[in-house]
């Protein structure tokens, strides 16, 4: 399991009658010292040659053993995909209820499909949707809605191939939530240079809670982590794509081939040049634009995606400035300010934004939504009155909503403080009820069962991430990892801002958004604890167990809270066995 920060280096030679260094003794224990790489290396880290040991264990030869590793770069993440999917998909329908908030968006969402806008529902609709024979009494009087249309009409893809149920409604989450496992497995795997320590990120995923739980309820938070994992791994991609570009324009640290002084190897060396530094031009940067596409979609499921959006423009601009550092360039932040500042604006909030505008076409192109004709009807036009009328109605829903979000301060059973949301201090339960002996399932004696759907993360996971951060913080501050800073990013963007709306009425499940970054942090720190490249085996025997039960631990874990995850009906005692805290009830 090599990273990328540990794959080049080289221990160094020392002489028998040199006294230990601290650095020396701390090898021992898998401390690397700064390696000392090529430019070209700096900036577009190889992946490591596949280990010949691990292949010999099972008697391939290195020539198997390469194609073995060339194949498992999508083996291996499909192969996670593929479980994460069997787990999700298993009884899908199930519970055949209208759980939680499943209320509003999957209703909203059929309406979408038959109207272009929210429209009306009666109260006890949810009954009559569920009833046999089923009615869907809905009325085409425009709604009031308080998230954008991209998370509901991606919930409405899945009702209109299968219907107005709970299968239909909750098909598409799960397709995104299987599809996020593959995408975090690849995104690792770029990110660590490592396919193992990839496919552990996408594992980690895969069996945690409260990923699981939201994969598998129509809810819109599930839809915004896609999108934003999404557009963390292009830009993953552009930063690979840029360096390369930015490598090959360097000189050769050698003198050029006197027979043909344009032939270089592609892993030539380079060498910083301040004038290719300062000036190169990156060119068009078509990931970089499929990451505003993405973060466009986001801010158009909920609108927290638009500090996502801010911290991955600052993270993308400071990618570049490093680049540019690494090439030479004297003045690395003028250089990127005069270079690269602009097109990234362009390339991420203006795409944005149009695709923000663009999601609310079925809006615009109807007459019944909820403020559609507020600008033909009276509404102030003001210093926008040059702006179109549906788009002038717009600005003004906007503004209502915003209102009314930071207005929501009524109290809520499931509510919790941001303080409290990586230990998982109140988790929110979904569906919950309790059947008798012999009924709905129940084959317990006495009082019966249980049967609830718990919002909860896998609780030896997001302990272990607690941790995890504290690593991952300090390999960003001390040892200046851009790895570590870029995870660091994705969960602060995630997370932070809550913080300034703790008297507003927020939930645990909001916090679905970074948990990809907490499995990526997880696996940085399983990473370390196995150990770098050169040291001994017995720190690598030792580090790989300790790897290995941590990983064994958070699976188990998972299987523990199988039921109250899926709705199973269990007996009550049972229940309560896995109540480990007051607040989870």
């Amino acid at each position: 399991m090599t990273t990328s920060d540990t794959a080049a280096d080289v221990p160094r030679a020392e002489t028998p009658e040199a006294a230990p260094t601290w650095q020396a003794r701390l090898r021992g224990f898998g401390y690397a010292g700064r390696s000392r790489v090529g430019t070209r290396e700096r900036l577009v880290p190889p992946f490591p040659a596949p280990d010949g040991r691990i292949g010999a264990l099972f008697g391939l030869s290195p020539h198997a053993a390469a194609r073995l590793a060339h194949w498992a770069a999508w083996g291996g993440p499909l192969l996670v995909a593929l479980l994460a999917g069997v787990l999700r998909f298993w009884q899908l329908g199930s519970p055949h209820a209208v759980i939680f908030d499943e209320t509003y968006y999957a209703k909203d969402a059929w309406s979408l499909f038959q109207y272009g806008y929210e429209g009306s529902w009666p109260e006890k609709a949810n009954d009559r949707i569920l009833d046999t024979p089923q009615r869907i009494p809905l009325s085409p009087e425009g709604a009031y809605v308080v998230h954008p249309p991209v998370g509901k009409w991606t919930i409405g893809l899945g009702e209109w191939l299968f219907g107005l149920n709970p299968f239909g409604w909750r098909f598409m989450t799960a397709v995104l939530g299987t599809l996020s496992v593959l995408m975090l497995c690849r995104i690792g795997r770029r990110l660590f240079r490592s396919t193992v320590l990839g496919c552990l990120a996408g594992l980690l995923m895969a069996v945690d809670g409260l990923h699981f739980v939201m994969s598998r309820a129509a809810l819109l938070d599930l839809v915004l982590m896609f999108w934003v994992l999404a557009a963390f791994g292009c830009l993953l991609a552009d930063r690979d794509r840029t360096r390369a570009a930015l490598a090959r324009a360097l000189p050769p640290d050698d003198p050029p081939d006197p027979v043909d002084p344009s032939a270089r190897p592609d892993r030539a060396a380079v060498r910083p040049d301040p004038e290719t530094g300062a000036r190169f031009g990156f060119g068009p940067r078509p990931w970089r634009l499929l990451a505003g596409l993405c973060l466009g979609l986001g801010c158009a499921t909920k609108w927290n995606g638009l500090y996502i959006l801010a911290a991955f423009g600052l993270l993308t601009v400071l990618w570049d400035m490093g680049a540019r550092r690494t090439a030479g360039a004297p003045r690395p932040l003028a250089a990127m300010l005069r270079r690269d500042s602009l097109p990234a604006f362009a390339s991420l909030v203006v795409v944005s934004l149009g695709t923000y505008i663009a999601s609310w076409s079925g809006w615009f192109a109807t007459s019944g939504g909820y403020f559609r004709d507020w600008a033909d009807k009276g509404g102030a036009a003001g210093p926008w009155g040059w702006l179109p009328g549906p788009l002038r109605s717009l600005w003004h829903y906007e503004a209502e909503v915003y209102d009314f979000h930071v207005g929501l301060t009524s109290g809520h059973t499931y509510e919790s403080n941001p303080w409290s949301w990586l230990v998982l201090g109140r988790p929110v339960s979904y569906f919950y009820e309790s059947p008798k002996a012999g009924k709905d399932g129940c084959t317990a004696q006495g009082e019966g069962c249980a049967r609830e759907v718990l919002a909860l993360g896998t609780p030896l996971l997001w302990w272990a991430a607690c941790f995890a951060l504290l690593y991952v913080l300090y390999r960003w501050f001390f040892r200046r990892d851009w790895r570590a800073g870029a995870v660091l990013c994705g969960v602060a963007a995630g997370y932070l801002p809550w913080f300034m709306y703790q008297e507003r009425t927020i939930f645990l499940f909001y916090a679905v958004v970074f948990v990809p970054f907490l499995c990526l942090a997880v696996t940085m720190m399983i990473g370390a604890l196995a150990g770098p490249p050169g040291v001994g085996e017995r720190r690598r025997t030792a580090g790989i167990v300790g790897a290995g039960v941590l990983v064994l631990l958070v699976v188990w874990n998972f299987v523990y809270f199988w039921p109250i995850y899926t709705g199973q009906a269990i007996p009550m005692e049972e229940w309560r066995q896995r109540m480990w805290f007051d607040t989870w009830i």
